[in-house]
């Protein structure tokens, strides 16, 4: 199982940028996908995740109206697109792959990318 994280970089306060998250190894079309986020000190904390097909979606209120979590099954990857992007929006974003398989849940985790917003 892979999970590739690409996209990350620096970003003015207000600017844009899309993360992709390509996977490999699993059946990826029968995943859950979701993207967290860690700052410096903080906890992992969750900001968006799509249901595996596609449909459904939930944000976290910090993100709301801003971020826009969308996937392709058939390119085996999930995107995470940010617009009007603040200071404390910084940290490591991680993607992450939740699927049941024979009764058993397995999850599995990106390396990251590192999303730094600052003047």
């Amino acid at each position: 199982v892979q999970l590739v994280e690409s996209g990350g970089g620096l970003v003015q306060p207000g600017g844009s940028l899309r993360l992709s998250c390509a996977a490999s190894g699993f059946t990826f079309s029968s995943s859950a996908m979701s993207w967290y986020r860690q700052a410096p000190g903080k906890e992992r904390e969750l900001v968006a995740a799509i249901r595996s097909a596609g449909g459904l979606t939930n944000y976290a209120d910090s993100v709301k109206g801003r971020f826009t979590i969308s996937r392709d099954n058939a390119k085996n990857t999930v995107w995470l697109q940010m617009n009007s992007l603040k200071p404390e929006d910084t940290g490591v974003y991680y993607c992450k792959a939740t699927y049941s398989a024979y009764g058993v849940r397995y999850f599995h985790w990106g390396q990251g990318t590192q999303v730094t917003v600052s003047s």
